[in-house]
């Protein structure tokens, strides 16, 4: 419902473009389009390209496809119509005054509708606290992963350690066992040597 505003205003701009009020196009190009200059320099141009938006956000709004891009650029397509088309304050006909507020107003009250929109996440969780989840669910991984990496530099710690150990003892018992050999050949060629001599 929101959405039928903007697609029957842009579809009546594009056919028929309102004539821009306030000084001629071509002695003062519009300030908005001053400050961005990929923007079309020309009111009527102008006025063509935000019609264009309207009807291509609105009806992705009316579709749901989209719904919050489309509602924030239905906001913003807003603004530049708002405070050029419907400057109350510039007004010196009180009642022509009084019929520039009402339009004002309205176009502020639409924006307020379609920023709603753009937040609504239709139940789902917003993005913020998607990604606060995410972030926690990471911590907690690489907590869990840190943890396990610790762990096993302490088992690899105390299997080196056992290793050693172990590595240590069989070669001090391999070195015993050789001495023991050693000596007891050494004792056997030394008795041979003795029995061989006058």
């Amino acid at each position: 419902m929101l959405a039928c505003v903007f697609v029957g205003s842009g579809v009546g701009a594009l056919r028929a473009p309102a004539v821009p009020t306030g000084p001629a196009p071509e002695a003062d190009p519009d300030p908005a389009a001053r400050r961005l200059p990929y923007l079309p320099q020309n009111a009527r141009e102008l006025a063509q390209v935000c019609a264009a938006v309207q009807v291509g956000a609105g009806a992705l709004l009316a579709l749901g496809r989209l719904p919050r891009l489309s509602s924030l650029a239905l906001a913003a397509s807003l603004v530049p119509t708002t405070l050029t088309d419907h400057a109350f304050w510039t007004v010196e006909d009180p009642e022509e005054r009084a019929v520039q507020r009402v339009l004002f107003l309205k176009n502020v009250s639409l924006t307020g509708g379609l920023l709603l929109a753009a937040a609504d996440t239709h139940g789902k969780p917003s993005l913020a606290y998607r990604a606060r989840g995410a972030a926690h669910r990471t911590g907690a991984d690489v907590a869990g992963t840190a943890h396990a990496v610790v762990a096993g530099t302490g088992d690899l710690a105390h299997a080196v350690v056992s290793g050693t150990g172990h590595l240590a003892q069989a070669v001090r018992s391999g070195t015993e066992d050789i001495a023991h050999s050693a000596a007891a050949h050494l004792h056997d060629a030394t008795g041979s040597v003795r029995g061989h001599l006058p």
